[in-house]
């Protein structure tokens, strides 16, 4: 994933994650104690290796500060 292809939504994820709004639980991404709307979003942005995989508190890996930054 680069950041000419990240979506809108995946660019305002990113930015929930690096702000400390979300966490992992199971399968799903939780922005501000909520699914996230796109219930896709984590799991690409996980896969990308955009955010971590381990469950609790998501943090931005070092490819997805990068990618955030170049966004």
């Amino acid at each position: 994933m680069t950041a000419s292809s990240l979506t809108h939504r995946d660019r305002a994820v990113l930015r929930a994650v690096a702000d400390g709004r979300c966490e992992i639980s199971g399968s799903s991404l939780l922005v501000d104690g909520l699914c996230c709307a796109d219930q896709f979003a984590g799991l690409r942005l996980r896969t990308a290796g955009l955010i971590s995989t381990r469950p609790g508190p998501a943090a931005l890996t070092s490819a997805g500060y990068e990618i955030l930054s170049a966004a």
